[in-house]
């Protein structure tokens, strides 16, 4: 940079103070030097005033700060070479300041002295801004500029971010040479009054311009009445805002605005009164600024006209007057270009070519929050898009198409293309090589007879090809019909019947059969193998696809055939062999999937083709039959139908074919999926016992009806207020967590189960499920049952505790006679109260005195004896026996000091005796002092009976006494003693 230092310039070094030299470009020249200050500057000299300051670099119009002032007494900069350089000072004058309210901008003017023009000086000028109730500055701003001698005056502009009508700005600038240190004084302040200095009727809110662009921020501003306060200034809706306020005047700033969440923006303004004029709104809109112009081109369709088309890009948000506008200019004639814009989808502009070919367009979209252009640049001869080819005709066969069209341009070669849309949605195109001028013309062949075709042609410039012209109309072309083509696919149904059978034909048209015509029907002819009978006809037109013929059991050939207007096609051929008794195949169960029933089977060599028939429809009649062939290699199938659906069974039967003779080879039935029974097993027999409860369901079903092969049956069992635990069963929670047992059945063909270990007098509910392979329905209801009181345990009971109870209460009660019968007691003479009298001993034995005990009864056997006893009793005439019966012939004498009832009892059968030794007047040493126990037999003749005389006694003992004692040991087997209890032929105890 050229100043006034030396060695800033290249070469040797000069020596300051030398002669004159001629001034270099934006250098002072030396008689500038000697020059006097112009007026109004102030010049002082080296080392008075501030020191000289460096030139700023090149900003570029970016604020910087302004420069530092330096004290008296700074030391100068090394290097000068003069003093007067740096002296020569041209102050800014003529300063001129106006505002743009339309842009916000300020507009500022100046100049230096003509001799600053003159010499071409490269200057700078520092620009401050400044508002009036700031004390700061603003903006600070270098400007630098080389001066010509034209003597224009200088310009700068500046873009205010708060709306100029809001605060009052002002503006000073300095300058100096680059060539100088050294600033000029600042000039004075030139302010541009806004409208807080004037006065205004009511509060007013600014900028004017009423558009915002979208992520930008705006600083608003209301101005209120003269000597008023701003008492409300808010916006709507409520965003983050910075609010600045100097009384009269408040500004709100909104940051990044987005129209997503506010397309515009309300401001309210309100100062210290309450009347009407205190009230100030305005609306602000919320934008974006245009897009480029995209896929911007121009073309011509007949060398006359032009048309540039464009799209419009995003949407801007404004609309009306603030909406985007678009002008196109040629820029190599610098003109406008004149053309009517039109957007629909797309923007196009039209003008006349005239005598130019080579154009530069430029289309300008512009609105209020900016503009944008795109360019292109082409010459019309490579530009050319044809019009769409018109009057098009054709002519076709069952197999081609020939197709006409002509051209509105004129003098231009073009190449055409043609689209063929076919029956299957497929698309062909075909390029014509030619060139034509007038028309054009195509062949498309290898087409289908009987068969609607769609065609559309195009084309382009043959020589300097652009674009494909748009397509004509659509020609919709049907070719001729012709003979068809293919053979049906027919399939039969055979019914046995009394004395033939019922054979039921299906036919249709597989996908390589062609019908190539208008009408078809159909005729089906059948005549024997055998015999070669003459054949029988019937013919349908084509609504029909099934018919039903009656033959006998002989073979059969059956044939079919489609008929148009041209001919017929080739026969189908089924033969139906003679009537022979089949063995039944066992249907096996298959698997469903997501894409339908797979079926496999075994492979046979002898079959060139397998057929697998089906019905769509099992419970409708008729049922939908359908059949699928399939090639001699294959095993397997996935069978799929749109009529499938979950929870019905389909039947499916596999046929080998061989010679157009089907035989049955396997049959399978399955679902596509399976559900839950429809229905649960209804129990129709309940048998119950005390701890058991049989259940039966012989109605239920497992046939094709169900939803799902019946894999068997769930029983649940519980009582009615406890959870069940039952031996042999499993656990079952439902939903609300209650307990049941759980048995299964896994044979669907055993429909009975008992259910054991149940508790007598209980109330238990139960329900039986069927299950498939989809599972089994929820539990909803079930049945009850109220098992039988044990009996068995009642018996039990019985037995063990009120048998007992009752024999215990009856012995209790008659004790004694139970005893007396029961368990006699049998005295012991040993025991025997006389034996404790001490008069009389024998030996170490005690002898009984008659005199000390007088027995109750006494019997005697002997007759002999009776008679010495009582000699005047009178002997029975009854021969004498060895026994005595107490019922005839023994009698019992009571005590005389008791009164007893005499009449004679029946003794019973057996009688106990004992002997008593108290009746012998002497026993021997070596005898035994007890007689064995003796039974008399109730048979025996009756004894000599007569009454007991107590005192005859005495006298016979007294007299026996002396006797001696072989006659004691005589009379020892004669005389007995009965013991009181055991007599029983009395009436009553004794």
């Amino acid at each position: 940079m050229a100043g006034g230092r030396c060695g800033r310039r290249p070469g040797p070094r000069p020596a300051c103070g030398n002669g004159p030299r001629s001034p270099r470009p934006g250098e002072i020249p030396e008689a500038l030097l000697t020059r006097p200050p112009p007026a109004g500057s102030r010049h002082r000299p080296a080392g008075e005033g501030r020191p000289p300051e460096p030139l700023p670099a090149l900003t570029g119009g970016r604020r910087v700060p302004p420069p530092v002032s330096r004290g008296p007494g700074f030391p100068r900069p090394r290097g000068s070479c003069s003093a007067g350089a740096e002296s020569i000072l041209f102050p800014v004058k003529h300063l001129n300041i106006s505002k743009d309210l339309a842009l916000q901008r300020l507009l500022v003017e100046w100049d230096v002295d003509k001799s600053a023009h003159d010499a071409e000086l490269a200057m700078s000028f520092e620009i401050q801004v400044r508002r009036t109730d700031e004390t700061t500055t603003v903006w600070t701003e270098f400007h630098n500029v080389t001066l010509d001698k034209s003597g224009k005056p200088l310009h700068w502009v500046w873009d205010s971010d708060l709306p100029l009508e809001c605060m009052s700005h002002s503006v000073r600038i300095r300058s100096r040479t680059e060539a100088s240190k050294i600033w000029s004084q600042w000039s004075r302040w030139e302010t541009v009054l806004a409208l807080d200095t004037s006065n205004n009727s009511e509060p007013q809110i600014f900028p004017n311009e009423k558009i915002v662009e979208e992520g930008s921020d705006i600083t608003l501003c209301c101005i209120g009445r003269k000597g008023q306060i701003i008492k409300e200034f808010f916006v709507v809706p409520a965003v983050h805002v910075f609010n600045h306020t100097n009384g009269q005047v408040r500004l709100i700033t909104v940051k990044n605005v987005a129209h997503q969440e506010m397309p515009h923006i309300s401001v309210y303004c309100q100062d210290s009164c309450n009347e009407e004029q205190c009230y100030d709104h305005a609306v602000f809109f919320v934008g974006k600024p245009p897009d480029t112009p995209n896929d911007f081109s121009c073309q011509t369709q007949d060398m006359r006209v032009v048309t540039c088309t464009w799209s419009q890009g995003g949407d801007t948000y404004l609309y009306g007057r603030h909406s985007t506008k678009y002008t196109l200019s040629e820029e190599f004639s610098k003109k406008r270009v004149p053309c009517t814009v039109s957007c629909s989808e797309q923007c196009s502009c039209s003008w006349d070519i005239g005598q130019q070919r080579i154009y530069n367009i430029t289309v300008t979209a512009e609105n209020p929050l900016g503009k944008k252009t795109a360019t292109d640049v082409f010459d019309v001869t490579y530009r050319i898009y044809p019009a769409a080819p018109f009057q098009l005709w054709e002519e076709y066969t069952d197999a081609e198409i020939t197709l006409y069209w002509k051209h509105q341009i004129k003098g231009i070669e073009l190449f055409c293309q043609t689209e063929l849309l076919l029956p299957n949605g497929k698309v062909e195109l075909h390029n014509i090589s030619d060139t034509y001028l007038h028309y054009g013309t195509i062949t498309l062949g290898g087409l289908q007879p009987y068969t609607e075709y769609r065609t559309r042609v195009r084309c382009g410039s043959a020589k300097h090809f652009w674009r494909w012209s748009e397509w004509s109309e659509v020609q919709t072309i049907r070719t001729k019909e012709a003979t068809p083509t293919g053979k049906l696919d027919i399939w039969r149904e055979i019914t046995p019947v009394l004395g033939g059978r019922n054979v039921t034909l299906f036919w249709k048209q597989p996908p390589s059969f062609r019908a190539n015509g208008r009408s078809i029907s159909y005729e089906v002819t059948w005549e024997k193998v055998e015999d070669g009978s003459k054949p029988e006809r019937l013919s349908f037109s084509s609504v029909y696809n099934s018919t039903r013929i009656s033959i006998d059991n002989h073979s059969y050939r059956i044939s079919i055939m489609a008929k148009n207007s041209v001919n017929y096609s080739l026969p189908a051929v089924l033969i139906i062999p003679k009537a022979t008794g089949t063995k039944e195949l066992k249907e096996e169960e298959v698997n469903g999937t997501d894409d339908g029933i797979f079926i496999s089977w075994d492979p046979r060599h002898m079959y060139d083709s397998y057929i697998i028939d089906w019905c769509n429809f099992p419970m409708l009649q008729p049922c939908d039959l359908q059949w699928k062939r399939f090639g001699p290699n294959a095993s397997s199938a996935l069978i799929n139908s749109a009529a499938f659906v979950p929870g019905v069974r389909y039947n499916f039967h596999i046929y080998g074919s061989v010679a157009n003779t089907a035989s049955l080879l396997e049959k399978k039935t399955g679902y596509l999926r399976e559900l839950p029974p429809l229905l649960d097993p209804v129990v129709d027999k309940v048998e119950l016992t005390f701890n058991a409860v049989t259940l039966s369901w012989d109605s239920y079903p497992t046939n094709e009806s169900q939803s799902g092969f019946v894999r068997g049956y769930h029983v649940y069992v519980s009582p009615v207020h406890e959870y069940c635990s039952l031996k042999g069963s499993k656990k079952h929670i439902l939903p609300d967590d209650s307990v049941l047992c759980k048995y299964t059945i896994e044979n669907p063909e055993e429909k009975r189960y008992t259910v054991k270990h149940l508790l007598s007098n209980t109330k238990y509910k139960l329900v039986v499920k069927a299950y498939t392979g989809g599972g089994e329905t929820p539990i909803v209801d079930f049945i009850y049952i109220d098992t039988p009181f044990n009996s068995s345990m009642l018996y039990l009971l019985v037995l063990l505790v009120i048998v007992p109870a009752l024999v215990a209460a009856i012995c209790h009660w008659k004790l004694k006679w139970v005893k007396e019968c029961c368990c006699p007691v049998i005295p012991s003479p040993s025991k025997s109260k006389v034996l404790s009298f001490k008069e009389l001993k024998i030996s170490s034995e005690k002898v009984l005195k008659i005199s000390d005990c007088i027995p109750d009864m006494l019997a005697v056997d002997n007759k002999a004896e009776a008679q010495k006893l009582h000699p005047w009793t009178k002997p029975s005439s009854t021969p004498t026996e060895d026994k005595v019966d107490c019922h005839n012939s023994s009698w019992i004498y009571p005590n005389k000091n008791e009164e007893r009832n005499f009449t004679p009892t029946p003794a019973p059968q057996t009688r106990t005796w004992f002997e008593n030794f108290t009746y012998s007047s002497h026993l021997a040493a070596e005898s035994d002092p007890y007689q064995i126990l003796e039974t008399v037999e109730a048979s025996m003749p009756e004894p000599s009976a007569m009454l007991y005389q107590p005192h005859y006694y005495f006298d016979i003992f007294n007299e026996d006494a002396a006797a001696s004692p072989r006659e004691i040991a005589g009379r020892k087997t004669s005389l007995r003693y009965i013991s009181q209890t055991d007599v029983h032929c009395l009436g009553r105890k004794l």
